[in-house]
C-alpha cells in the first residue's frame, strides 16, 4: 500500500544506534526514506548506516549527545546540507539507569533522567520545527513509555519524564496543526532491548514483569518500528496529538 511508503523523504532518528531506534531507521529505509542517524556511539551508527544503504537509501551518521542543544542544532543543520529538509523526526533517544523510591533519590539522578528523556525532545523539536513550519509539512514521532501512562513505583523519575513527553506531544500537535504538521506519541510496553536487560537478568524478575502483560511475552523491536512507520507515513495523514500504545495489553490491565 502506497500510504505506508516514505519515498523521497528524509527522516532523523535519535537513539538510532541500537534497539528500537535502529529498527525504526531500517524500517524507514525499507519504506524509501533517507535516514539521518543520531546517537553517541559512532561505530554502532556506522553499522546502522550500512544497513540503511543496503536498502538503496542514503544515510548520514551524527554522533551527538541529545542533551546538548548546541550539538543538536549543528546536527540538524548538517542533515539539511547532506540529505535535504527533514520530513520526519523520531525522538527515540531515552532510557532509565536506576530504580529507587523518590524519598531516597538524589536530585541529580532526577535531573539526569529528565534531561535525557524530556529536555532532549525540546532540543530536537526546537531545531527542526522552524523548517517544518516554513515548508508546512512534517511528521514527528515521540517515543514515550507505558511508564508515563500511570504510576511507576520505583521509577517516578522515568514515569514523570515520559508522562511529560505525552503532554508535550499533544501541546505541540495543537500548536502546529495549522501548518499541516503531525505530532504523535508512540508508547511501547516491555520490549526486548538492551534497556530492559536488567528485567531479564533473573527468572524471578522476568516472570514478575511479564505477569502483568496479557500477551505474556516481550515485544520485539520490529513491533514498534512498524507503528512508527505508520505514524510517519501518509497512512496517518489525519492523525495528530494522539497516543498510540503498543504494549501487549499491559495498559488495559486493572
Amino acid at each position: 500500500m502506497t500510504g505506508f511508503r516514505l519515498d523521497g523523504r528524509t527522516a532523523l532518528v535519535t537513539g538510532a544506534s541500537r534497539g528500537i531506534g535502529r529498527a525504526i531507521a531500517e524500517t524507514y529505509a525499507q519504506a524509501g526514506a533517507d535516514v539521518a542517524l543520531l546517537a553517541r556511539d559512532a561505530a554502532l551508527l556506522e553499522e546502522v548506516a550500512g544497513a540503511v544503504r543496503a536498502h538503496g537509501r542514503r544515510a548520514v551518521v551524527l554522533p551527538c549527545d541529545v542533551t546538548d542543544a548546541e550539538a543538536i542544532g549543528a546536527a540538524v543543520a548538517r542533515v539539511a546540507d547532506e540529505l535535504g529538509p527533514i520530513d520526519v523526526l523520531v525522538n527515540n533517544a531515552g532510557g532509565n539507569s536506576f530504580s529507587m523510591p523518590l524519598a531516597g533519590m538524589r536530585f541529580s539522578g532526577w535531573e539526569k533522567t529528565l534531561r535525557l528523556n524530556l529536555d532532549s525532545l525540546v532540543h530536537t523539536m526546537q531545531a527542526v520545527l522552524p523548517q517544518m513550519l516554513e515548508r508546512k509539512t512534517g511528521a514527528i514521532v515521540n517515543v514515550a513509555s507505558v511508564a508515563g501512562l500511570r504510576g511507576a513505583p520505583l521509577m517516578s523519575h522515568y514515569g514523570a519524564a515520559k508522562a511529560a513527553v505525552i503532554s508535550l506531544t499533544q501541546s505541540v500537535a495543537v500548536e502546529t496543526a495549522w501548518a499541516g504538521l503531525r505530532v504523535n506519541a508512540l508508547v511501547p510496553g516491555w520490549i526486548e532491548t538492551d534497556l530492559t536487560g536488567f528485567l531479564r537478568a533473573s527468572d524471578e524478575a522476568e516472570k514478575g514483569t511479564l505477569s502483568r502483560v496479557p500477551m505474556s511475552r516481550w515485544g520485539r523491536v520490529e513491533e514498534i518500528a512498524e507503528p512508527a512507520l505508520f505514524l510517519a507515513s501518509d497512512a496517518a495523514s489525519f492523525m495528530t496529538g494522539q497516543v498510540l500504545v503498543v504494549d501487549g495489553g499491559l495498559s488495559a490491565m486493572p
